[in-house]
């Protein structure tokens, strides 16, 4: 079977890209085709997230294992497309670049058979130019942001006095 799939840069412009891949291939492989389709180099590290029908952050699908406790995080060249994608699950969200955080809704849009002569993945329209910087924009889920905690711990980063730290620790 074949996902056709649109991925959408969060933006107040219209810039997507439709795709096609097979349900067997891997995550790693959706990045690759999204790298490629909008124009990214690859070299920033990148995530998936499962998503609710309100685009709200759940499950990372990582492209490395970067935690603490090795196996403990989904990774992108160990899950197949159809391990998150289904008629009921039909949306991820795609961070690419965590300090320019280039987020896309990436949803299933169609469920179909794959076709001869095409290889997979395939681009089948791009619509849009994508801007030189990421567009702002504004995460939903109980992460925190990860560009300004403070604004989610109620801190004042320049009220010392009241910060639980000893500045002189060294």
């Amino acid at each position: 079977m074949v996902y056709r799939i649109r991925i959408i840069l969060d933006a107040s412009e219209d810039v997507f890209r439709d795709v096609e891949i097979e349900t067997t291939q891997t995550l790693e492989d959706l990045h690759n085709v999204i790298l490629q389709s909008f124009g990214f180099d690859g070299q920033e590290m990148a995530s998936f997230y499962v998503s609710n029908e309100e685009w709200e952050q759940g499950e990372e699908i990582a492209l490395f294992d970067m935690s603490e406790t090795p196996g403990s995080v989904r990774v992108m060249n160990e899950t197949s497309v159809d391990d998150v994608l289904s008629e009921k699950q039909t949306k991820l969200i795609y961070v690419y670049d965590f300090l320019s955080m280039w987020t896309f809704l990436v949803e299933l849009a169609e469920i179909t058979e794959p076709e001869d002569g095409v290889s997979y993945p395939n681009l089948m329209y791009a619509h849009g130019q994508i801007p030189d910087q990421a567009p702002e924009t504004e995460f939903v889920g109980e992460d925190l942001d990860p560009m300004h905690p403070e604004d989610d711990m109620d801190l004042d980063p320049d009220d010392y006095e009241n910060l639980d730290f000893d500045e002189n620790w060294n």
